[in-house]
Formats: C-alpha cells, sequence, structure tokens
C-alpha cells in the first residue's frame, strides 16, 4: 500500500531586533502571510487577529531590477491596507518581494536554483540601489507600511556577503527617504531559514541586526517527500511512514477552513503527536498534517518556557540589545507558501487576442471578487502538432462544445484539447464561462483547464488527459459495465460528492453545474472521478444564493398556497 502525506500549515518564528518600537516588546507579535494569486479574498481575513499582514509576492524584473506586480493583483495591492484596516484599524501591512514563483517552488523542494534574479541584483551596485528605489516608491504607491525580502534560499557565500550591503544601503534609503507628516518609516523584515549557517554559507547577522525590524525563520513541521515510497504494510501509517507524495489537492495544501471541513465530512479522529508537535488525520490512504490547538498552544508554551519573549543578548557594540523570539501563529483562512509549488514551468509569452480574452476574463473575474487566472495561451501551431493535425486517431469523442481530441506536447505531457465547431451549440460566451471557472478551481475531483488557444475563429480549451474516458462509457456499454464493481462505483460517487461539495460549499462562490451528467465525469488513471464541462455552470456570490433561496422559497410557498386555495 501506499501512504500519501501533505504537508500543510507553516509556523514562523520572529526574531525582533530593538529597532522595533518599545511597545511591540510588551505583547506578542501577531503576523501572518496573504498569498494575492490564492484563493482567499480579502475581506475574510480576521484582521483584528493580527498586528502585521504582509501582501505576497512582488516580482522583480530581471533587466532593470524594479519591482513587478501581476496586471492580474494590482487591484489587490491597492486595496489590501483599506479593507484589512476595517477591522483593525492598527494593524501595519508590508509589501513582501520574492525570487519569482518557479526559483522559490524550487528551493522549496530542497532543489538548487541555478539561476537567480535576486543574486544577480545582489552582486551590482547599481543593480541593488534600482531595486532599493522602486521597493520603496512600490510600497509607498499601494499604501504599505514595511517591505518584506522573501528569500530562503540564496545560492552562494557572495550571495550572503552582498546579502549584508543590501541591507546596510536598505536601511540608508529608507531612513533618507523624504516622507509626508502622516508617513512614518517604512520597516524592513526578512523572511530567513531556520539555521544562520547552512551550506557554507553564513546569514550576515550583524548586517541584520543593524537594519531589520525583525527576521522570521521559517520552520516548516514536515517536508513533503520528494519520491514514492512503497511499504507492505497499509497501518504504517505514522509520522515518517513511507509516502508517495500530493493527495486531495493538487498542489499538496489545504487551508485550516478545509482541512476542518473535510475531516469533519468523513468523521476522521485528529490527532496529536508531542514528539512533533503537530495535528495530523487519516482518511484512507491520505494523510493530513497541520497545527490545531494542541500544536499552536504547545508551540507558545516553548516559546515562554525558553523566555523567548524577552532575551538579553549582547551587541556588537558591547550594548544589550533585545531580541524578541515570536511565534507566528498560522492563518487559518489561507493557504501559505506550500501553494507556491503550484506551476513551475514559465508560460509562453501570450498572443494578441490570448491577452486581449484574459484581460476580459480578469474583468468578469474581479467583479465576482475571485482569483486571478494562471492560464497559458497555447499556439495554434503547438495543438496542432500535438493533435496530429486534429487527426481522426486522435478523436476521443464529440459533445455539444465541439470534438475532443488527444494531444501530446513537445515536452511529453498528454492533453485532452476541446475544439469549438462552427455548428457547435455553444458560443463564445459558454467558452469564457468554462474558462473563467475552471481556470481557478482546485480541486482532487474537477478537471484542470490547462489553458486555451484562440486563433481567428478558432477556440479551444486544453484540459489535462483523463486516460480512463468518462463514466457513461463504463454503465451504457455492456462490454465495459462489469468493469465497474460495487467498491469502484462507491469510490466514483464518493468522488463526484467531494467534486460538488467542494463547488458549493468550499469555494469562495457557490457554482452550479447544472450539466452533471456521466458523460461529463471523466476517470484518470486510477479511476478518480473528476467533473468536467462548465460551460452551462452558473457562480453566485454566498449571499446573493441564500438571498435568492429564500426568495425562491417564498414563491414556491405562496404557489403551494395558490394552489391548495384554488
Amino acid at each position: 500500500m501506499e501512504s500519501k502525506t501533505i504537508h500543510l500549515i507553516l509556523i514562523f518564528i520572529f526574531l525582533i531586533p530593538s529597532q522595533l518600537h518599545s511597545s511591540y516588546a510588551q505583547t506578542w507579535i501577531r503576523a501572518g502571510y496573504w498569498y494575492a494569486s490564492g484563493e482567499s479574498p480579502i475581506p475574510d481575513i480576521n484582521s483584528a487577529l493580527f498586528t502585521h499582514l504582509i501582501c505576497g509576492f512582488a516580482n522583480v524584473s530581471s533587466s532593470s531590477y524594479q519591482l513587478i506586480i501581476p496586471t492580474a493583483d494590482q487591484q489587490y495591492y491597492s486595496s489590501f491596507t483599506g479593507i484589512v484596516k476595517r477591522k483593525n484599524p492598527s494593524i501595519i501591512t508590508l509589501l513582501s518581494i520574492w525570487n519569482g514563483q518557479a526559483s522559490t517552488a524550487q528551493g522549496i523542494l530542497g532543489d538548487k536554483v541555478n539561476s537567480s534574479v535576486l543574486s544577480s541584483m545582489l552582486s551590482q551596485s547599481s543593480s541593488r540601489k534600482s531595486f532599493i528605489e522602486s521597493s520603496i516608491r512600490t510600497a509607498r504607491l499601494y499604501g504599505f507600511w514595511g517591505i518584506d525580502l522573501f528569500w530562503l534560499w540564496p545560492n552562494t557565500p557572495s550571495d550572503m556577503i552582498n546579502m549584508g550591503k543590501l541591507l546596510d544601503e536598505w536601511r540608508a534609503a529608507v531612513d533618507s527617504e523624504p516622507r509626508k507628516p502622516s508617513q512614518s518609516r517604512l520597516m524592513l523584515t526578512m523572511a530567513v531559514k531556520y539555521l544562520p549557517a547552512f551550506r557554507s554559507m553564513t546569514y550576515p547577522i550583524e548586517s541584520m541586526k543593524r537594519n531589520l525590524d525583525w527576521a522570521h525563520v521559517v520552520a516548516y513541521d514536515y517536508h513533503l517527500p520528494l519520491k514514492e515510497n512503497v511499504t507492505a504494510n497499509p497501518k504504517d501509517d505514522g509520522i515518517g511512514s513511507p509516502a508517495s507524495g500530493l493527495a486531495v489537492t493538487q498542489d499538496g495544501s489545504m487551508s485550516y477552513k478545509y482541512i476542518k471541513w473535510y475531516t469533519r465530512s468523513y468523521e476522521a479522529k485528529i490527532l496529536y503527536n508531542a514528539s512533533y508537535v503537530v495535528n495530523y488525520c487519516i482518511i484512507g490512504l491520505s494523510w493530513i498534517g497541520f497545527d490545531d490547538v494542541e500544536a499552536i498552544r504547545a508551540k507558545i508554551a516553548y516559546a515562554k518556557e525558553k523566555k523567548l519573549l524577552a532575551q538579553e543578548e549582547e551587541s556588537a557594540h558591547g550594548n544589550k540589545r533585545r531580541l524578541l523570539l515570536i511565534i507566528f501563529l498560522p492563518i487559518t483562512l489561507i493557504v501559505i507558501l506550500i501553494a507556491l509549488l503550484v506551476c513551475y514551468l514559465q508560460r509562453e509569452l501570450l498572443k494578441t487576442k490570448g491577452k486581449k480574452f484574459l484581460r476580459k476574463l480578469s474583468r468578469s473575474e474581479s467583479a465576482l471578487n475571485s482569483g486571478s487566472s494562471h492560464l497559458q495561451a497555447f499556439s495554434f501551431s503547438t495543438i496542432k502538432a500535438a493533435t496530429n493535425n486534429f487527426s481522426r486517431e486522435n478523436q476521443l469523442g464529440e459533445g455539444g462544445f465541439g470534438p475532443v481530441y488527444k494531444g501530446k506536447l513537445r515536452k511529453g505531457q498528454e492533453i485532452a484539447v476541446k475544439r469549438l465547431s462552427k455548428t457547435s451549440t455553444q458560443g463564445l460566451e459558454e467558452f469564457r464561462n468554462e474558462v473563467t471557472l475552471t481556470a481557478r478551481l482546485e480541486h482532487v475531483n474537477l478537471v484542470r483547464v490547462l489553458g486555451f488557444c484562440i486563433k481567428k475563429e478558432e477556440k479551444m480549451l486544453i484540459y489535462e488527459y483523463m486516460p480512463n474516458k468518462s463514466l457513461d462509457f463504463y454503465l451504457f456499454d455492456p462490454s465495459t459495465r462489469h468493469l465497474l464493481d460495487w467498491t469502484k462505483r462507491v469510490h466514483i460517487i464518493e468522488g463526484v460528492t467531494q467534486g460538488l461539495l467542494y463547488l458549493q460549499e468550499y469555494s469562495n462562490l457557490t457554482i452550479i453545474h447544472r450539466d452533471l451528467k456521466a458523460s461529463n465525469i471523466l476517470l484518470d488513471h486510477e479511476m478518480n472521478a473528476k467533473i468536467s464541462d462548465f460551460g452551462m455552470a452558473k457562480l453566485f456570490k454566498k449571499d446573493v444564493l441564500r438571498m435568492n433561496k429564500q426568495r425562491e422559497f417564498a414563491d414556491k410557498k405562496g404557489l403551494f398556497i395558490n394552489k391548495l386555495t384554488d
């Protein structure tokens, strides 16, 4: 049997030098990251629970070394501070900068990052100056009160030396910045590994003490397995047992809210391991680890027991400097950092029509407070080559949208291509509707859209390939019906149920599929059910749906009374 492990929630420990305002030394700093490309809306954050919130992540240009805010995320950055201050006027917001999605994901997996935009930036004083000026300008533009550098995996010892130079120059620029009377000095923070020295590299500790308001140490409770392991004993499911990697969600991450709902739906027992200080549960072959009440209490108690809240330490000048080690509580509404594992590859440059289409999607999504789409705009030549010029041998079937083809990209990835036919009963609106919905939904029981292709009148959707076809192939064909025993049927029913519950309960928007049938339930290589075809789907805001349900109930009640009295 294989046991699948999911690493979920991270704990952060903060090291806060004495530059911090003295009032901070009397209370715990409660801070958290909000990932702009995640699914959790800003208004859902209970900012009253925090003293600081960090909005991430800004990219760095590899040519100018200036900050880049993704176009689809700009609306969230500009409104972030204003929204979180409604519940907590005293909260301090910071803008976080990272090394790019692909490099950060490689670092999380433990792989060496060969090329790094931050490493290149550090090597030249002119590049550092461009970066520093841009970071200050961008933070002020979007209303942030501080800047955070999230770079856990420097490459070389020279990176560490140059990092010390950057921090000195950064602090000098922040201190000399012309400010309005209402503006306070920008805070500077940085995420670091839990070891001051690793891989023959040492952090510039003295520079960090001089220049940072704090450094937060990212400490993982558990690491994702990097390869599959197999054990003959299915009951060997404790911490440290062989595991095969991601499960339940496509990137292996789950928010606290989803974990609690998921465990309740399966009536799973949540356990606590005092040795590893982690809560976990086991559902089938899936292992879920996270921080619940027991883990958080233990970590806070540990910090207090070790007197880490106010420890005295000598500085380089012989003056005592107060250091605070503070547990960074996990944000229960937000998928943190492990979600960075999504999408390693850089996408191709979008064609003109693809860009216009994405802008339309972005506008329609923003009206519903939804997240941004991370889609690849495939060229027509790429899809044509992948499907062998849309050959009949590659055709898998045909539906209301048009024919569906099996394809194989140059790197070997198998795909399914839905091609809008001229006689299709669905049009551009259904096409856009399906892309808008499926692009932002991630669940193990939903078919994932990889991208789209638009060229003149050609419109195509590109999906992950499902090798075991659709459910109707087994239900209505006498020659294949026997392949579905009752165990497999129950497994498929359970998968469809989980997918529908996600759409209607866990997703930020309630989504009604409206076209659920056997042909729209696809099966992967392990016969896991995945709901597809969202062209007819409708989405609602939670409050709008409740209002509609109440109105519908009232209308039906009135109609029922009328019938009785006729």
